[in-house]
């Protein structure tokens, strides 16, 4: 099974008269999509019924669901104060995805100020392991978290940090933003080898399974010298990277991530194309058949 969905609402789900978030799994079904990241960047402001709504629409209509942390999670901060409400954020967050039945939450790791690379490295891991605790302590270990790879040089958060996150538990899956690997690699997410590296790497480090579970963040995206500068739509050419070398990557290994858009105001839309495009290689190269149930799964 393959997953494509948007990182929360199309600027077309409000223009066509749409309000509510728990209107939004029927409507992506709707367009032959399958997933749905809710956004809590800005903090959870939700109420657990609308949770448990946006949960019971989901189920409804095969949407599979995940949720994304504040932004303001700072797992590496040298101030105690700012990791212990990290721990709480990712808790109220891991709650959120209870309610509505999600099954992963994405999470940044945080930022490199005032220390090394690798203190900051041991900071953020030890905030995640605390985090863990919590997690099984009230009873959500059922909930995966996925420490997310980020794009800009002062964050903590490249390949090779958010495995280290990773290695601290099995439960934990990486999210490989590859907009934020093109903005790493000033531009070096180009063709297909260059995207089973990556993928090479999560199996190097955390086994072949959870590399073919992993999440995935997708656009394109605009960078500077210190990284990632700002999110474009796919339509947006000028910038990188195409999505098809990274379709042929993930048929050439037999992987199965969740993929999520996160295209700047046509998420869903844009999804929608990912989908073609890896349906189109998909059948092109003869790997795989195309359930056509209309329920928007591949297989």
């Amino acid at each position: 099974m393959i997953w494509f969905g948007p990182a929360g609402n199309s600027e077309s789900f409000y223009n066509q008269g749409l309000a509510h978030s728990w209107q939004m799994p029927k409507w992506l079904s709707e367009k032959g999509l399958n997933a749905y990241e809710y956004q809590c960047n800005k903090g959870i402001n939700l109420k657990d019924e609308t949770a448990r709504k946006i949960g019971d629409e989901a189920k409804e209509s095969g949407i599979r669901l995940s949720v994304h942390a504040p932004y303001y999670v700072n797992l590496s901060s040298t101030e105690e104060e700012k990791r212990v409400n990290s721990v709480k954020y990712i808790l109220d967050t891991l709650r959120v995805a209870d309610l509505m039945g999600a099954s992963r939450i994405v999470v940044h790791p945080g930022y490199v100020k005032g220390t090394s690379r690798q203190t900051a490295v041991e900071i953020a891991k030890a905030t995640l392991y605390k985090a863990l605790e919590e997690r099984e302590g009230n009873g959500l270990s059922h909930i995966t978290i996925c420490p997310e790879v980020l794009g800009k040089s002062n964050q903590l958060g490249n390949l090779k940090e958010v495995m280290e996150l990773c290695s601290l538990d099995e439960n934990l899956i990486p999210c490989l933003d590859f907009a934020h690997l093109h903005s790493l690699t000033q531009g070096g997410m180009r063709t297909v080898n260059d995207f089973i590296r990556v993928f090479t790497t999560v199996e190097d480090h955390l086994g072949k399974e959870r590399m073919r579970k992993c999440h995935i963040h997708f656009s394109r995206v605009e960078f500077g010298k210190g990284g990632e500068k700002k999110h474009w739509t796919y339509a947006d050419t000028k910038y990188g990277p195409d999505f098809d070398p990274l379709a042929e990557a993930i048929i050439a290994l037999d992987i199965e991530p969740v993929i999520i858009c996160e295209s700047r105001g046509t998420m869903a839309e844009d999804a929608l194309t990912l989908k073609g495009i890896y349906t189109k290689i998909l059948r092109k190269t003869g790997c795989g058949e195309i359930d056509e149930t209309g329920d928007g799964s591949l297989s």
